[in-house]
C-alpha cells in the first residue's frame, strides 16, 4: 500500500477535527514579522493527535481538503552587509598612480571643420602656363606694376581710359585672378594676393610714371588704385600718393652734386685758410726782424732819393 492510498479512520478523522490547532511560531521566527511567517505549520494541543499528524505524510485520496503539512520550516536570516572599509592608499602609491595614469590626446576637430591641407592639384592647362610665364616676364621688366579695380566701366571709358595711359607710355594688362593667385603665391610678392579680388586690370610701364598714372586715374572715376609694385616694393594706394610727390631722380642728382660740391669748395677754402695766414705771420715776422724796420720812414725816404 503506497502512502498517497492511506485511508483514515473515522475515529482519527473525528480526533483530528475536534483538536484545535493554534498557529506557533518557531522559537528563531518568535519575535519578527508574521508577514512571510507559512500558516500550514500548525502544532496541536494534546500529544495523541500530534502522534496522528506525525502519522500523515501524504495526501488522503478520498479527503482532497487533507494535505501533508511539513513539520518544520527551515527560515533563513539575513547575513548583515560588510562592515569592512577599504584601507587608504599609501601616498607612495597614488603618487605613483597619478604620474602612471592615462592621459587622453585632446579631441581633434571634425574633418570638415577646416578646408584640408593637401588638396588635390589639378593639372594646370596650357593656357594658364602661357599666362604664368607673360606674368614673369612683367614683373621683371617693368619697374612699376600697379592694381587697379574696374567699377563697372563701359567699353568707352576703357578705351578712352587706354588711350590717356597709352599717351605716357603705360599699358593695361588683364590676367584672370585665379592665375595671378597661384603665380603669386610661390613668388617674391605674395602679400599682393588679397589685392586680386574682383574684376582687377594690372597697369605696367618699364619706367616710372607713377604721376601719369594718377593723372589718368583721376579723370576715370570707376578706376580705383588698390596698391602697386614700384621697384620692387610693395606700396598701398596711400604710399603710392605719397611717392608721386617726391622729386624726379634728376632733380635730387642735381641737389646732391650742388651739396657736394659746396661742402668740397668749402673745405678747401678751410684747408688752404690756415697755411694763407701763417705765410701772411711769417712775413710779417721777417719784416719786424730786418735791420731797416728801425729807421724812420723819413731816413728811409731820404735814402731812396
Amino acid at each position: 500500500m503506497s502512502l498517497r492510498s492511506i485511508v483514515l479512520l473515522p475515529p482519527l478523522v473525528a480526533l483530528l477535527q475536534n483538536s484545535r490547532p493554534v498557529t506557533l511560531l518557531p522559537p528563531a521566527v518568535k519575535g519578527s514579522r508574521q508577514r512571510g511567517f507559512n500558516p500550514n505549520l500548525l502544532i496541536c494541543r494534546n500529544k495523541t493527535a500530534l502522534r496522528m499528524r506525525l502519522m500523515l505524510l501524504a495526501d488522503v485520496t478520498t479527503h482532497s481538503s487533507l494535505r501533508w503539512i511539513p513539520l518544520a520550516q527551515s527560515v533563513r536570516h539575513g547575513s548583515k552587509a560588510v562592515t569592512r572599509h577599504r584601507r587608504p592608499v599609501h601616498i607612495l602609491k597614488q603618487k605613483l598612480l597619478a604620474v602612471t595614469q592615462y592621459v587622453p590626446p585632446p579631441r581633434a576637430a571634425p574633418p570638415d571643420a577646416y578646408p584640408r591641407e593637401s588638396q588635390a592639384q589639378q593639372e594646370e592647362s596650357p593656357l594658364t602656363l602661357i599666362k604664368k610665364r607673360q606674368l614673369e616676364t612683367l614683373f621683371e621688366d617693368c619697374k612699376m606694376i600697379a592694381v587697379v579695380q574696374n567699377n563697372n566701366s563701359s567699353s568707352e571709358d576703357m578705351i578712352m581710359f587706354k588711350h590717356r595711359l597709352h599717351k605716357h607710355g603705360i599699358s593695361v594688362k588683364f590676367f584672370p585672378n585665379q592665375v595671378v593667385r597661384s603665380f603669386l603665391r610661390g613668388s617674391a610678392f605674395s602679400n599682393m594676393a588679397p589685392l586680386f579680388t574682383g574684376p582687377t586690370v594690372l597697369l605696367v610701364s618699364p619706367q616710372l610714371k607713377v604721376k601719369e598714372m594718377l593723372t589718368s586715374l583721376r579723370s576715370s572715376p570707376q578706376m580705383t588704385l588698390l596698391g602697386a609694385c614700384i621697384e620692387k616694393t610693395l606700396l598701398s594706394s596711400q604710399g603710392v600718393v605719397g611717392f608721386s610727390r617726391l622729386p624726379s631722380a634728376a632733380a635730387v642728382q642735381g641737389e646732391l652734386v650742388g651739396g657736394l660740391t659746396a661742402m668740397t669748395a668749402r673745405t678747401a677754402s678751410m684747408l688752404q685758410r690756415h697755411p694763407a695766414h701763417l705765410s701772411a705771420l711769417l712775413q710779417q715776422y721777417v719784416k719786424q726782424q730786418s735791420p731797416e724796420a728801425g729807421r724812420d720812414p723819413a731816413a728811409r725816404a731820404e735814402d731812396a732819393s
